[in-house]
């Protein structure tokens, strides 16, 4: 048995869907191994919800690799890394297709990598079946003009096999997830989820982060708010009290595990008005 049939073995998958992202979380982290393998987290960190669940511990699916530069760098390209990506997740028997969207406009750096590999190198440990050539998209971002303040830590990948990665460390990590939950235009059911998992912990977010991002893109971007926590309270007050709260779980049901699909039914105004309750008490104890 191969470390990768070995891996998907760990994940224990009851359901194709479980599967399919225990299938597609096996090649995010041959990514990562990749990229550790280069001077990449010399200068970026990576962020976001696949951050958290593969490096921290955080249970819900998430679908893209997200990164932050670590200064500003507006020449930055994709293309510098694809080599060691290719060459590490070949030797896996994984053969990769890459697309660097080099057009892209503004500071997010985007490139998709496809594979339809893994289910062939797998093909025998596989225990549901999956047409041979579906493939398995995996979206690479990183903000290039990130706003400064972050505080960055390194944590340790395990498969394929060691490697350190550069990461924001929690406190960074929840100030960016505040700002999407505050200035994002739409509702996104992820986000939320993961305010309770950051409550749950009663982690305290960076606020000079907070106030540099909340002063480069949203709805305060050029005025003056004193970013504190009895502000970053009343907003989100307010925001919790204006969200349909049944669309929202519809929303971020299938990135849950089964195991907590009953726990979305409780989703409620009263149910996130009362974590940002405990945050708030949470932050007064510090």
């Amino acid at each position: 048995m191969n470390i990768i049939e070995q891996k998907l073995r760990d994940y224990r998958p009851s359901t194709p869907a479980e599967q399919e992202v225990a299938l597609v979380e096996i090649v995010q982290q041959l990514i990562l191994f990749g990229l550790a393998r280069t001077a990449f987290f010399a200068g970026a960190a990576f962020h976001g919800g696949t951050c958290l669940r593969i490096l921290f511990g955080m249970r819900r699916f998430s679908e893209d690799l997200d990164f932050v530069l670590k200064a500003p760098a507006d020449r930055f390209s994709w293309e510098t890394y694809f080599p060691a990506i290719l060459t590490e997740c070949r030797a896996f028997g994984v053969e990769l297709e890459i697309k660097d969207r080099k057009k892209t406009t503004g500071a997010v750096k985007s490139a998709f990598l496809k594979t339809d590999s893994i289910g062939k190198v797998l093909l025998a440990a596989i225990p549901f079946s999956r047409h041979s050539m579906r493939k398995i998209a995996i979206k690479l971002e990183i903000d290039t003009n990130p706003p400064p303040g972050s505080g960055f830590e390194a944590r340790f990948l395990g498969f394929p096999g060691p490697a350190a990665v550069a990461v924001q460390d929690l406190s960074s990590g929840f100030s960016g997830k505040l700002h999407a939950l505050l200035c994002r235009a739409y509702v996104k059911g992820r986000d939320w989820y993961d305010l309770l998992w950051y409550a749950e912990r009663g982690a305290a977010p960076n606020l000079k982060l907070l106030g540099n991002a909340i002063q480069q893109t949203g709805p305060w971007k050029g005025r003056r708010v004193n970013i504190n926590s009895a502000w970053i309270v009343e907003e989100l007050q307010r925001k919790i009290s204006g969200i349909d709260w049944g669309a929202t779980q519809r929303d971020v049901a299938r990135f849950v595990p089964a195991a907590e699909q009953a726990g979305l039914k409780l989703w409620s105004k009263a149910m996130f008005l009362d974590a940002v309750v405990r945050l708030r008490r949470s932050w007064e104890i510090r």
